[in-house]
C-alpha cells in the first residue's frame, strides 16, 4: 500500500500543471446525500448513499457510505470508505484508502484503490478495487447520468455492479460476478440543495452470491437528495 501511495503522488504531481489554477488554494467542505430513500421491496428498507469531502482542488479527503436498514432488523448493513483523492486530470481523481463493510453477522476491512470522474457523454463514474488481508479481491463500480427535462426536473438513470475473486460466506459474498443494480430516478429541485424524487430500481444477485442470498427484484423508491 505504501508503494501505491508513493506512485499515486508521483503521477498526480507530474500532471498537476495541466489544470492548476488560483482556485486550487481554496479550501472546500461538502456533504452530499445523493440518495436517502425508502424502497418498497420485500425488506421494506430505508437506504442511503452519501459522501462528504474536505480539501482543495487537487487534494481532498472523502468519506463514502452506503447501506440499508431493513424493517424488523436491529442493525443496518453498510459499505464505507475513507480515501485520499488526488486530481490527475481536469475530470478524474485517483483515490487510495481503506474500506469497512458491515453485515448483520460479520464485518470486513479492505484496502481501497479507485478512481472517480466524468466519463465521455457526461457519465459520473466511480470504481474501487478492494483488497482484503484474507486474499479476497473485489471490484465495485457505479455510473449515473443526469438528463435535464427542465431546469428543475431531472431524470437520473444509474448502474452499479460488484464482483469478487473468492467466496466469503460470512459477508454473503460469492466469487465471480456478484450483483447488478439498474435504476432510474426523477427529482424536482425546489432549490439545487434540496430535491425530493421517485424512481424504480432492479437488483439481481448472480452466481455464488445468489446461492447465498437469492435476489431478483424490481421495486419503487421515494426519497430525498440534499447537500450543503
Amino acid at each position: 500500500m505504501k508503494k501505491l501511495l508513493i506512485m499515486t503522488l508521483f503521477i498526480s504531481t507530474c500532471s498537476s500543471y495541466l489544470f492548476a489554477s488560483e482556485g486550487g488554494n481554496i479550501f472546500r467542505a461538502t456533504f452530499m446525500a445523493d440518495n436517502l430513500e425508502y424502497q418498497f421491496n420485500d425488506e421494506k428498507a430505508l437506504t442511503w448513499d452519501a459522501y462528504a469531502y474536505a480539501g482543495y482542488d487537487l487534494n481532498k479527503v472523502y468519506i463514502y457510505s452506503e447501506g440499508e436498514k431493513a424493517k424488523g432488523v436491529s442493525s443496518a448493513e453498510s459499505e464505507n470508505q475513507l480515501v485520499y483523492s488526488r486530481a490527475i486530470s481536469p475530470y478524474w481523481d485517483i483515490q487510495i484508502g481503506v474500506g469497512y463493510d458491515k453485515t448483520q453477522d460479520s464485518h470486513k476491512n479492505w484496502g481501497v484503490i479507485g478512481f472517480q470522474g466524468l466519463a465521455p457523454y457526461f457519465f459520473e463514474t466511480r470504481a474501487s478495487l478492494l483488497i482484503a488481508d484474507d486474499g479476497v479481491v473485489g471490484l465495485r463500480a457505479e455510473a449515473e447520468y443526469e438528463a435535464l427535462i427542465t431546469q428543475r426536473l431531472i431524470l437520473t438513470p444509474s448502474l452499479a455492479f460488484a464482483a469478487y475473486t473468492k467466496n466469503d460466506t460470512q459477508m454473503d459474498i460469492g466469487s465471480g460476478f456478484s450483483n447488478l443494480t439498474l435504476g432510474a430516478r426523477i427529482r424536482y429541485e425546489f432549490v439545487r440543495e434540496f430535491a425530493p424524487y421517485a424512481g424504480v430500481e432492479w437488483s439481481k444477485n448472480f452466481g455464488n452470491t445468489n446461492s447465498m442470498e437469492s435476489l431478483d427484484e424490481v421495486y419503487i423508491t421515494i426519497g430525498l437528495r440534499f447537500w450543503f
